[in-house]
């Protein structure tokens, strides 16, 4: 067997297994329960959730966890799909025509003759197809739903993509500093409502930086999350050993014990 003939056979059964998958899917809809029940409403938080646990087997390289969510994900997206069939709003194969036209349309350098040079141009060129596909703003197509930090960081990127950005990354160090400065002025003047507000600023102010020095804040507030947990379970476990919980100990106590937890591996 030939190559060309390996990849058709390959292509026909994924297109098989497919086409089992969604009749699965729609005979869960007519004979189970809860499925019948589901609206595309009902399972918004169902989905976000499986996003979140994809990422989380990302984030911890397990690639044997990710094949399982990756799957979750697949039903959610299927699912979807049956229940706006029953609705005769679109089919799975409209959502997948869509999703393939769209992928050509933003590709030109791959698709058409679109020459860039480099990712920039990239990202540049695909804001441009989205507006040319209806969008009124450059920052058209973020959801409000994102978490904070991603939310800012996606608005900036896409600002950044048609040149509205700074020039280099000392001065949005600079902002940094000025928000900081701002922030705790309006601590020290007691304003409740203005003390949010400069906080909210200096957050974002740190995720343009972020942006500069190549980090994902999101992704690396939740390590610095999973080090103070890991640090804390040891202050907990340490106290125990002594017989103590931490609400009878001092803060001197969970100090000592805290720079202990800096010096142990991981």
């Amino acid at each position: 067997m030939d190559n060309k003939t390996e990849e058709i056979v390959e292509k026909d059964s994924a297109n098989d297994r497919f086409s089992e998958y969604m009749s699965i899917i729609r005979r869960l809809r007519r004979e189970c329960p809860w499925d019948k029940a589901q609206t595309h409403q009902s399972l918004r938080a169902h989905l976000i959730e499986e996003c979140y646990e994809a990422v989380d087997a990302i984030t911890r390289n397990n690639l044997t966890d990710l094949k399982y969510e990756l799957g979750d994900i697949l039903l959610h997206v299927a699912l979807q799909a049956v229940i706006a069939e029953e609705e005769n709003a679109f089919t799975i194969d409209d959502v997948l025509t869509e999703s393939l036209e769209k992928l050509v349309r933003r590709h030109t350098h791959v698709f058409g003759q679109t020459v860039v040079n480099g990712i920039d141009d990239i990202k540049r060129n695909w804001e441009n197809s989205k507006r040319s596909e209806g969008k009124i703003s450059v920052l058209d197509g973020v959801p409000q739903g994102l978490p904070g930090l991603i939310r800012a960081y996606r608005l900036q990127e896409k600002a950044a993509a048609v040149g509205f950005d700074w020039n280099n990354k000392e001065g949005v160090w600079k902002k940094v500093e000025e928000e900081l400065h701002e922030f705790r002025k309006a601590e020290r003047d007691g304003d409740a409502g203005a003390t949010e507000r400069e906080f909210g600023d200096l957050l974002f102010a740190l995720v343009n930086y972020s942006r500069f020095a190549a980090v994902g804040p999101e992704f690396a507030l939740h390590l610095s999350i999973d080090k103070f947990i890991t640090r804390f379970h040891y202050v907990e476990e340490e106290l125990k050993r002594r017989g103590k919980h931490p609400e009878e100990s001092t803060l001197e106590e969970m100090d000592e014990l805290w720079n202990e937890a800096k010096t142990k591996p991981g």
